[in-house]
């Protein structure tokens, strides 16, 4: 009912790239920060909490792309189990050390003599100058970009690893208490636990052990962060509830209910 050749393991193929696909990605533009609230067009939010004010919306580029993951972990978890979404998660993060280690190798490599300044070619008078004053060395802020310090893949990888073990175990136990019904408590319900605890971990790592900022101010970034994410985990849901539709149409009914039965007693 596994063998290679069966829908099931293709599945699980294209939910693990997917799943892998996703969490490298949002690594690497995680680099970047946004305003959420210009992106939507809002008044930007000022809050004051633990003491630190005018806090607002000012998230990484990743978390575009973790809410899917958490998804992806979830229906993963629905059809093979525990041990599927651990050894996903143990791959990824291995993957994501591997990107790592060969990107501040790339960074080391000394560039043609041409290159830093080859983006201005193209450009001539006022554009040449303003073109400048925006990067005039790509080679430095290639480093600058990719460059991440240590304490923040630490930080992320790190919470990315406990977040999913705590996630699976979430999801198994609640769908022990209310079998198959509920699909939005387990699914929703062990994101929401998940992502409390990554929220805070990858912060503490990276910037109040990593880099000696106040308690308060990780914390309270942290609240912000997790209050983005437990909005976007309830959005979300549907999403769930589709992709569930569209695997049990794939398996067939009989053989989806088979493996979601074999996912639990794993």
């Amino acid at each position: 009912m596994s063998s290679w050749n069966s829908k099931y393991s293709k599945l699980f193929v294209v939910l693990g790239g997917f799943f892998v696909t996703n969490a490298l990605m949002a690594e690497f533009i995680g680099v970047k920060i946004f305003s959420l609230e210009k992106l939507f067009g809002f008044t930007q939010a000022s809050m004051t909490i633990f003491g630190n004010e005018n806090l607002s919306f000012n998230l990484t580029a990743g978390v575009l792309l973790w809410p899917v993951v958490f998804v992806m972990t979830d229906v993963i978890n629905e059809y093979y189990g525990k041990r599927g979404v651990k050894f996903l998660s143990y791959l990824t993060v291995g993957l994501i050390l591997y990107a790592f280690v060969v990107v501040f190798a790339a960074i080391k490599i000394p560039p043609a003599d041409f290159w830093p300044s080859s983006h201005l070619f193209q450009f001539e008078g006022q554009a040449l100058e303003e073109m400048r004053s925006r990067v005039s060395d790509l080679d430095g802020a290639y480093g600058l970009i990719f460059g991440q310090g240590l304490w923040i893949i630490a930080g992320s990888v790190i919470a990315f690893l406990i977040g999913q073990l705590i996630d699976v175990m979430t999801f198994q136990r609640i769908k022990r208490i209310t079998g198959e019904k509920k699909l939005w408590l387990r699914a929703t319900g062990s994101t929401l636990v998940s992502q409390f605890v990554d929220s805070f971990v990858v912060l503490i790592i990276a910037f109040y052990i990593g880099s000696n900022w106040p308690l308060s101010q990780v914390l309270a970034i942290g609240v912000v962060n997790y209050i983005y994410k437990f909005i976007m985990a309830i959005l979300l849901t549907p999403l769930i509830y589709l992709v569930h539709g569209i695997i049990d149409r794939y398996l067939g009914e009989e053989e989806s209910a088979a493996y979601r039965k074999q996912a639990l007693e794993n």
